[in-house]
């Protein structure tokens, strides 16, 4: 029988996050089994990944634009800056969107992905700016837009200056949709809040991935109004499929397949058209 010590010392040798457990069907299992993609290998829910690692496991290429943009220098919180430092040390990048633009199957296309690990992909006034300077750019160039939505909502620490920003995006979409541009939303985990309100629903297609949390106010304000437990599987993508918001949800490891003729049956209608 080993001593304590002993015991102590394997578990020391022991690599952290060894194990993951599915929030959706809380199955046990070695990290490992989820794969580049972050998959579920009981159930296909997707665990949140970076908006770098979403690119660069869905595009063939990608150049990031407006890299530079971040938190304006009005703002002198102390703790929303320590936030801020830290989803820019978590994430890699200075925002809670990466946008730039990502090739697929030689095809163009504008791409915009929040990080949930930045501020829980929190609107902010720059990633309201990001996002719209996006689809401006696509407008002008023609081309079509894919919006990856993860994200707790509005920034509380902006105030006003982040619920503008719902506004001021959905402008920006309606611009591209009267140019006669495609826009595909792909809905992960959690896509709630104003963006949820906003851009997040105002794609011409509307894709989830499995299980993914999708809703605008929270599940425990709505038990609290209501004043009754919504079922189960209230707010999870297959629901809100049931109930005609969501065209289709898509696995994760299919999604580029998916986007991919997605964009070729558009590119053959402006052929056509």
């Amino acid at each position: 029988m080993p001593s304590r010590e002993e015991l102590k010392k394997r578990m020391d040798n022991i690599p952290d996050n060894i194990m993951k457990e599915c929030p959706v069907c809380h199955a046990t299992f070695f990290s490992m089994r989820a794969g580049k993609q972050r998959i579920c290998p009981n159930c296909g829910f997707g665990f949140r990944i970076t908006a770098k690692r979403r690119a660069k496991i869905t595009f063939d290429a990608f150049d990031e634009l407006d890299a530079n943009l971040t938190v304006p220098k009005q703002y002198q919180d102390e703790k929303y800056l320590a936030k801020v430092a830290k989803g820019k040390k978590v994430t890699g990048i200075k925002e809670s969107v990466l946008t730039g633009i990502g090739t697929l199957a030689d095809m163009k296309v504008a791409a915009g992905i929040m990080d949930p690990f930045f501020i829980m992909g929190s609107l902010g006034s720059a990633t309201g700016e990001k996002i719209t300077r996006l689809f401006e750019k696509a407008t002008s160039e023609r081309l079509p837009v894919v919006m990856f939505t993860a994200s707790g909502g509005a920034r509380m620490q902006e105030g006003i200056h982040s619920l503008m920003q719902m506004a001021k995006v959905s402008q920006a979409v309606e611009a591209h949709s009267k140019a006669g541009l495609l826009y595909v939303v792909v809905l992960c985990d959690p896509t709630t809040g104003g963006v949820t309100a906003s851009f997040a629903m105002q794609g011409d297609i509307i894709l989830a991935e499995s299980h993914a949390l999708i809703g605008f106010a929270g599940r425990r304000v709505i038990e609290q109004t209501i004043m009754k437990k919504p079922p189960k599987n209230f707010q999870r993508a297959e629901t809100v499929l049931e109930h005609g918001f969501v065209d289709a949800i898509v696995q994760r490891n299919d999604l580029k397949q998916v986007l991919t003729n997605l964009l070729s049956l558009h590119k053959k209608e402006d052929a056509n058209g």
